[in-house]
């Protein structure tokens, strides 16, 4: 991951746009490493710098793990340190939802640990991301390094049937040669609601890099194969993360929003064609995204994407499929 330079990041300013619009930022992270630090008063920096975000869903990153103890129940850890630094601003609760981590491989003994996640966060618990994302090329980043087919996987599958009798949710992150995996693992699990985070993982870098025209139509067939399950929703961002290919990192400026909009629209136009606004959601990615551009200019973009959708599909986006998808209040 690339660390943010705050610096760097100011050189692009820019009123914010439509500053009235209620926003639910269903995706960020907190964590509190010795040369990354991303805590709760950062994220309210960026959460207060213009728009109007009304609450945020915080998705695991494997940061502030218990440091003993059994190893499926470390991740209790990053749950109790979310849940302690929900923050509250005025009547607004800020972190409205958490999704954590299980290992899912462990089986039905899976839905005892989700038992410990609800309880660890008072009301606040919503998901679980079991990240799978899996290259044969050592150039691509392997988080949490899980096996390849992790989807199809007899004991994940074991432990994935436990989130449904929860109400719980599932963020699947992957990479975009996966994507129709993740289409069997929603036609098996029709129940349960399937989040995929960062419009389905499409690289451009090692082996993808300078392949876009080739890599493109093939994301956009399986991104249509997978709009079939209806309880697939998708989260509209992440391409700020360095292995999209982008490379905005590497500019002197950071981009604007006329020109992130206009480079990211034809990925993010499709999936909201494809799925539909109601199962579409902005999501900050923050602050892996904030390595490429700013939290304002970034929802700038958005509301540039989107502005001839109608009010109600706008809502969608930008908070209705959000808070539908989390259940929050």
């Amino acid at each position: 991951m690339v660390t943010p330079r705050e610096d760097w990041l100011k050189l692009t300013e820019e009123g914010t746009l439509e500053p009235d619009l209620p926003i639910c930022d269903p995706h960020h992270h907190l964590w509190d490493r010795p040369d990354n630090r991303y805590i709760l008063e950062d994220l309210l920096s960026d959460t207060n710098s213009g728009h109007n975000i009304t609450s945020t869903v915080f998705v695991e990153a494997s940061s502030e793990y218990r440091q003993s103890g059994p190893d499926e129940l470390k991740p209790l850890g990053e749950t109790e340190y979310v849940y302690s630094n929900s923050g509250m601003q005025g009547s607004t609760d800020v972190i409205a939802g958490i999704v954590g981590h299980v290992d899912f491989t462990i089986g039905e003994r899976a839905g005892e640990i989700l038992d410990m996640h609800i309880e660890t966060a008072h009301g606040k618990f919503r998901g679980i991301r079991h990240a799978s994302p899996w290259d044969a090329s050592p150039d691509i980043p392997a988080y949490r390094r899980p096996p390849k087919g992790l989807l199809g996987d007899s004991k994940f599958r074991e432990g994935f049937a436990q989130l449904q009798p929860r109400n719980l949710s599932y963020d699947a992150w992957l990479y975009h040669p996966q994507i129709l995996e993740l289409d069997g693992l929603a036609k098996a699990f029709p129940d349960t609601t399937i989040i995929l985070d960062h419009i389905g993982g499409p690289l451009g870098i090692g082996p993808y890099a300078d392949k876009r025209d080739e890599i493109f139509p093939q994301w956009q067939a399986d991104m249509a194969k997978l709009s079939e399950n209806p309880n697939v929703v998708v989260k509209v961002g992440g391409c700020g993360m360095v292995t999209y290919g982008f490379d905005w990192h590497l500019q002197d400026t950071p981009p604007t929003s006329e020109q992130l909009a206009e480079r990211t629209a034809p990925y993010y136009m499709w999936c909201i064609e494809k799925f539909g606004p109601e199962r579409c959601m902005f999501e900050s990615n923050f602050p892996v995204d904030k390595a490429s551009f700013s939290y304002n200019v970034m929802w700038n973009a958005f509301k540039r994407m989107s502005k001839d959708f109608s009010a109600s599909e706008r809502a969608s986006l930008f908070h209705d499929t959000a808070t539908r998808a989390y259940r929050l209040s």
